[in-house]
C-alpha cells in the first residue's frame, strides 16, 4: 500500500515533531502576518531579537529587525547571500547611548545553543507575489524566517517524482522571490528518496544526505535527511558553516556542503584541536577523498570553521606546484565570505616570512618548494615558532617525506646531507600542526601520508562517490603504444626515474642531461606520436559519435604537448585555432619567455588557463579536448 503526498506531508511533520519542532497549519497562523505577502513572521523573528540580545538597546533591536525584513537589491541570489550574511555573521547596528554613537552587533539565531531558537514547521503556507498564490508543502522557520523549503512528491505516481519537485521549486522560485531570499536549503521529497540543494542548485547539484552511523536496511532517504540533517544542532552548524557563495566575474553560485564533507570538515576540526593542543602530536590527521569529490572545497569549509574555531589562527596552504597553487588560491579568493579574510599567496621566501610573522590570523598560500635551503648546510631557518599555526598540505601524497639523511653527491664531487621537504618544513615552523587532504594517499615504508600527518580522519573513496553520483564511474580501457627500445639504451634508463625527476622538469639544464630525459625522448619520438594521434583522433570520433562527451591528454612533457597537438591538428585542421574563446582541441601548460615560438601559443596566464578551463567545463562550448603534462594544472582538478 503505497501513502498519498497527504500522509507523506503528516510523516514529514511528525518526523520533525519528534526532532523538537513546533508544528503549524499556515491557516492558524494567519493572523501572525499583516498580508500574504509577509514571508517573515515578525513577532516571532522580534521576540528572537529580543531573547538574544538583551544587552541592546530597543533603537538597536528595532534597527536589526528592519535590517533583516528590508530587501536590499534586486536579483535573487545577490538578495540571498546578503541576508546569509545578515543571519551568520550579526546584524551591524548603531544606537545612541549617552552622547556618543556605539556600534554592536544583534543576532538573529543562537549558533552555540540551537535550543535557544524557536524551530517551527508550517504547512499550508500560502504566499501571494504579483497575484499569484503558492503554497510549498513545508517550510521550516527558525525565529520566524523561513529557512528551508520542502517540496513533496507521492512515491507511488510515476509522474510525481523527485525531479518534478524540483522543477515546482523552481516554478516557485521564479514567482515567489521575497520567500526564496531568505532560503537557506531547498529539499524535495517522495517519502522514499530525497535531495538537498540551493536556489542556484540545477538538478545534477541536488544531493542525498546519509547518516554518519549504519542505518537498518530500507530506511528511507527522507527519513535519513530529515534525522540526520534536520535536527537542530546539524542545521544550525550547517547554516553556519556549510554554505557558501562562490564568485567569479561572471557569476555567484550558492554551494552546500555535501554529506560526506560535511562529516569529514567536523571531524578534522576535532582532530586538529586535539593535535595542536598543548599535549597535542602536530598530526592532525589525513582526509582521504577521492578525486572529483569536492576536496577544494571541504579545505574551505574546514578553513572557515576553523579559523573561529581555534580562535584566529594563522593557515598556511602548501602545494607542491604552481599552478596548484593558483588554482586553490583562485577557490579560495571566491569564498572569502566564508573565511572572513582574503587569503594571500607568498610569492617568494621573503613575503612567507613576513605574512607568518603576525600574532595571529590570516590564510597565506605557498608551495613546498619555498621551504628548501638555499645553502649547502641543509639548514632552514624557523619562519615562526607559534604553536597557532595549521599546515593544510594539499594532496599529501606528494612531497611530503623525507625526515631521513641522505648523502648527495653533486657534480664537482662535493658531498652533502639533504633531507626530504619534510624536515624542512618543520624546521621552518617547528610548533605548527599538519594536516592531509589528498586523493591518492601513499602507505609505503619509506612513504606514508599517515605516518607523516596522523591517522585517516575520514576516508570517501571512489566505490562511495560513484554510488553518491558525486563523480561517475571510470572504465579503463587498455590501449597500448608499444615502446621499441635498443638493447643499448636500456642499459642508460633509470629503473628509478620517478623519484630522480621529481620536480625537475623546469630545471632545464639539469633536465636535458638527465636519464629521464632519454626516457622522454623515447616515449615522445616522432613515430609514435604520430601513431597515438590517429588513433586518439579515431578512438574519440567514434566513441562521441554514440556518447557526446570530452577528453582530457595527459602527457609526460611539455615538448610532448605540444608535438601531440601538431599531429592532432594535422589530421583535424579545423580543430585548430588561434582564439582561446574558438577551437575543438587545446594546451594547457606553463610556460616562460625563453621557450620557443611554436610553445608561446600554448603558454596563457591564469585568466587564460581559467578561460579553457571553464569551456572544458561547459557541456554545450565546442571545446572537446585538452591536452596537458600534468592533470592537477589549473581548473581541471
Amino acid at each position: 500500500m503505497s501513502l498519498t503526498e497527504n500522509e507523506i506531508e503528516i510523516y514529514s511533520i511528525d518526523l520533525l515533531v519528534n526532532l523538537g519542532y513546533q508544528k503549524a497549519n499556515g491557516f492558524d497562523i494567519v493572523d501572525e502576518r499583516r498580508s500574504n505577502s509577509e514571508v517573515i513572521l515578525v513577532e516571532r523573528l522580534k521576540k528572537a531579537i529580543e531573547r538574544l540580545n538583551p544587552e541592546l538597546n530597543n533603537d538597536a533591536k528595532e534597527d536589526a529587525l528592519k535590517r533583516i525584513l528590508r530587501v536590499e537589491h534586486t536579483g535573487l541570489i545577490t538578495n540571498n547571500e546578503h541576508i546569509h550574511h545578515l543571519l551568520v555573521d550579526g546584524v551591524d547596528v548603531e544606537y545612541r547611548q549617552g552622547d556618543r554613537i556605539k556600534g554592536d552587533k544583534a543576532w538573529l539565531i543562537d549558533f552555540q545553543n540551537p535550543e535557544n531558537n524557536e524551530f517551527l514547521v508550517v504547512n499550508q503556507f500560502t504566499v501571494i507575489e504579483s497575484g499569484i498564490p503558492r503554497r510549498p508543502d513545508l517550510i521550516l522557520f527558525i525565529n520566524g524566517i523561513p529557512l528551508v523549503i520542502i517540496e513533496l512528491k507521492n512515491a507511488a505516481s510515476e509522474k510525481a517524482t523527485v525531479a518534478k519537485a524540483y522543477e515546482q521549486l523552481q516554478t516557485y522560485k521564479n514567482s515567489l522571490m521575497t520567500l526564496f531570499q531568505y532560503n537557506a536549503m531547498l529539499i524535495v521529497s517522495d517519502g522514499m528518496d530525497a535531495r538537498v540543494g540551493s536556489v542556484s542548485s540545477d538538478w545534477s547539484r541536488f544531493m542525498r544526505w546519509k547518516s554518519p552511523t549504519k542505518q537498518p536496511q530500507h530506511t528511507p532517504e527522507m527519513t535519513v535527511m530529515f534525522q540526520e540533517l534536520l535536527n537542530k544542532k546539524t542545521l544550525i552548524d550547517f547554516i553556519k558553516h556549510f554554505i557558501v557563495f562562490e564568485k567569479d566575474k561572471k557569476s555567484v553560485i550558492k554551494k552546500l556542503a555535501a554529506y560526506h564533507q560535511y562529516y569529514a570538515v567536523n571531524k578534522a576540526i576535532i582532530a586538529t584541536k586535539k593535535a595542536s593542543a598543548e599535549m597535542g602530536n602536530r598530526r592532525c590527521g589525513v582526509v582521504w577523498h577521492t578525486q572529483g569529490s569536492g576536496k577544494s572545497l571541504s579545505m574551505v569549509f574546514y578553513t572557515g570553521k576553523l579559523v573561529l574555531e581555534l580562535d584566529n589562527p594563522t593557515v598556511v596552504i602548501l602545494t607542491d606546484r604552481n599552478d596548484l597553487d593558483d588554482q586553490l588560491f583562485a577557490t579560495f579568493s571566491n569564498c572569502m565570505q566564508l573565511l572572513r579574510q582574503k587569503p594571500v599567496q607568498a610569492e617568494k621566501r621573503s613575503d612567507l616570512q613576513k605574512l607568518l610573522s603576525v600574532a595571529s590570523g590570516g590564510v597565506v598560500f605557498t608551495t613546498i618548494q619555498k621551504f628548501f635551503p638555499e645553502t649547502d648546510d641543509g639548514i632552514y631557518p624557523a619562519l615562526t615558532t607559534r604553536k597557532n599555526v595549521i599546515v593544510v598540505a594539499d594532496e599529501a601524497h606528494r612531497s611530503q617525506y623525507g625526515f631521513n639523511k641522505k648523502i648527495k653527491v653533486k657534480e664537482n664531487g662535493q658531498v652533502i646531507e639533504t633531507y626530504g621537504m619534510a624536515k624542512y618544513l618543520r624546521d621552518a615552523l617547528p610548533n605548527a600542526s599538519f594536516i592531509g587532504f589528498t586523493g591518492t594517499p601513499i602507505e609505503l615504508t619509506d612513504k606514508s601520508t599517515p605516518a607523516v600527518f596522523g591517522e585517516y580522519i575520514d576516508i570517501y573513496d571512489i566505490e562511495q562517490a560513484v554510488e553518491d553520483e558525486a563523480t561517475v564511474r571510470i572504465y579503463y580501457e587498455s590501449r597500448l603504444a608499444k615502446l621499441h627500445i635498443k638493447e643499448e639504451e636500456k642499459q642508460g634508463i633509470d629503473t628509478e626515474f620517478e623519484e630522480i625527476t621529481e620536480h625537475q622538469e623546469d630545471e632545464e639544464k639539469h633536465h636535458l642531461k638527465s636519464r629521464w630525459a632519454k626516457v622522454e625522448a623515447i616515449v615522445g619520438s616522432p613515430q609514435r606520436l604520430k601513431d597515438i594521434a590517429k588513433d586518439l583522433v579515431e578512438h574519440f570520433e567514434t566513441r562521441t559519435a554514440v556518447l557526446d562527451g570530452k577528453a582530457m591528454i595527459v602527457c609526460m612533457s611539455r615538448r610532448i604537448c605540444v608535438e601531440i597537438y601538431n599531429e592532432i591538428t594535422q589530421l583535424r585542421p579545423d580543430w585548430h585555432s588561434d582564439n582561446d574563446e574558438t577551437g575543438i582541441i587545446k594546451v594547457v601548460m606553463t610556460g616562460s619567455a625563453s621557450d620557443g615560438a611554436d610553445w608561446q601559443k600554448h603558454i596563457r596566464n591564469k585568466s587564460g588557463r581559467r578561460l579553457i578551463a571553464d569551456r572544458m567545463k561547459d557541456s554545450e562550448n565546442p571545446l572537446k579536448l585538452v591536452i596537458v603534462r600534468d592533470m592537477w594544472l589549473t581548473g581541471f582538478d
